[in-house]
């Protein structure tokens, strides 16, 4: 059995520079990998660019290497809930690329299943297809767009085990999966680490073939990204 388990977060970014791209799962705070961000703003990488369905807040997930100033570039389809992302993107500090959110997941499954491009109807006819090639299908106008590269992607699943083997739990699927397998190297954090053999082959979400390294999270604060509650009477 190849063992890809690491023992800590540090051995897990091991090789992890400046100037890299690195895609980040996650949905809203859900899911996210909080261990390997915490690690990324302790290590201090600069320009860096990042690819993830959103920036996090103010001061947690995406939003702590933000206020460090360590991204250079936000590859996002949904950006509403950071303020300091709006200062950096307004005064120019921060270049952003606007992307559908469809397509962001698409593009991370098209590098995961080694397709180079792909023809979507999302965006045509707006700013999103500026520059790039446009095809009609059976009547219909469709935009190329290429897969991402990355060098990392950092992505949390609920259990996994040893051999790479990972189950994700609630809306944490929604770009997670996606984003196994599509970098040069993908790191995942777990909620809990079982020992080969323990996951139910017909319940593993990724096969451990995606995955390079893996250990196991700790200190999880899983936040709620908008706190709403009924008044009481």
């Amino acid at each position: 059995m190849i063992n890809k388990k690491v023992s800590n977060v540090q051995e897990a970014l091991t090789g992890v520079k400046s100037e890299m791209t690195f895609m980040l799962g996650g949905f809203g705070l859900c899911g996210i990998p909080e261990n390997a961000i915490s690690e990324l703003v302790k290590l201090n990488v600069r320009e860096i660019t990042c690819i993830s369905n959103n920036a996090g807040v103010d001061a947690f997930g995406l939003g702590l290497l933000l206020q460090n100033k360590q991204i250079k570039k936000m590859i996002s389809s949904y950006v509403g809930e950071n303020d300091e992302f709006e200062r950096q993107m307004l005064s120019g500090e921060l270049e952003v690329e606007l992307t559908p959110q469809g397509t962001l997941a698409e593009k991370c499954r098209a590098a995961q299943a080694g397709f180079p491009a792909f023809y979507t109807p999302a965006g045509y006819g707006t700013e999103v297809s500026e520059g790039k090639e446009t095809r009609e299908f059976d009547g219909k106008m469709y935009v190329l767009e290429t897969a991402y590269k990355a060098d990392f992607a950092f992505i949390k699943a609920w259990k996994g085990d040893a051999a790479g083997n990972l189950i994700f739990k609630g809306t944490s699927r929604n770009f997670n999966p996606n984003m196994c397998g599509a970098a040069t190297i993908t790191v995942a954090e777990v909620e809990e680490m079982v020992a080969v053999g323990v996951l139910d082959p017909n319940n593993v979400h990724v096969p451990g073939i995606f995955v390079q390294r893996i250990f196991q999270g700790e200190d999880y604060e899983k936040r709620i990204e908008q706190r709403t509650v009924r008044q009481k009477k």
